[in-house]
């Protein structure tokens, strides 16, 4: 019987403001067993590359990352989003690690080729050193991820971090059984995005497919499913999307079906 290992993505106005991240760690450092943490941050370094006057262009909800972007990118998520979180979890007791996909050779990328958009240098993920990353684990060590990775030549890549949280489960579904959380603002996916109350709490394939051609899944929550459908197709066990605050409670939100 494999050992439980919870991975949660985190994103958004949480990683933001002090008092949602402080909340949302304090339950992520009360899980029981393994974990790791997958963190974005993409307003803050919206608000950083403003500062340094570097123009921030977004296509379809992405990001364009040319050079001075990626410096942005790395020094924000890297660093300053980073370091925050891994402080904040030694406070609370949990040997943490920030790190990025480049680190150990956790997560190998290439760049997104060119089709009708260049997105720069933007990353689209090859393969997760599971083994390394099992390793850690057993060591004691919460990892604490940040959306970037590495072409293995010389080039990190900013990489979608939902993305990145999947595609982690995957590779660490041999070594573990592996709940896959994506926390959020909102209190689940939603029928009526201006209905809180509207929480959809199961969604299979079918009522998906459905979901897409009504239009009540679009813009961000599309790729959050579509990542969570490949992830319990490749060995995970379970994958919940929620708002941050219901962490301590799992029964809650919406439960991704196979």
């Amino acid at each position: 019987m494999k050992d439980k290992l919870t991975i949660i993505k985190v994103g958004g106005k949480i990683v933001e403001e002090k008092e949602s991240l402080d909340s949302l760690l304090r339950d992520f450092a009360a899980i029981e067993g393994f974990k790791l943490l997958v963190h974005g941050g993409g307003r803050s370094a919206t608000k950083v590359a403003a500062q340094l006057g570097i123009e921030t262009l977004m296509i379809d909800g992405r990001r364009v990352t040319d050079d001075a972007m990626l410096d942005v990118v790395t020094m924000v998520y890297g660093g300053l989003v980073n370091k925050k979180v891994v402080a904040r979890l030694q406070s609370l007791g949990i040997d943490a690690l920030g790190m990025t996909g480049a680190d150990m050779n956790i997560i190998h990328s290439h760049k997104r080729p060119v089709k009708s958009v260049d997105y720069g240098w933007v990353g689209d993920v090859d393969s997760v050193n599971g083994e390394a990353l099992s390793a850690l684990l057993r060591s004691g060590v919460v990892p604490v991820v940040a959306p970037l990775t590495h072409d293995g030549e010389g080039h990190l890549l900013n990489t979608n971090a939902d993305t990145m949280a999947g595609e982690t489960a995957k590779g660490l579904a041999p070594f573990f059984d592996v709940s896959l959380v994506y926390c959020f603002e909102k209190p689940g996916v939603l029928r009526d995005e201006n209905d809180d109350d509207s929480v959809i709490a199961e969604i299979d394939p079918a009522l998906f497919a459905s979901l897409k051609e009504e239009g009540i899944v679009t813009g961000g929550m599309l790729p959050k499913l579509e990542n969570a459908f490949n992830a319990l197709d490749h060995g995970v066990g379970e994958v919940v999307i929620t708002r941050a605050s219901s962490l301590d409670d799992l029964s809650l939100g919406t439960h991704i079906r196979k």
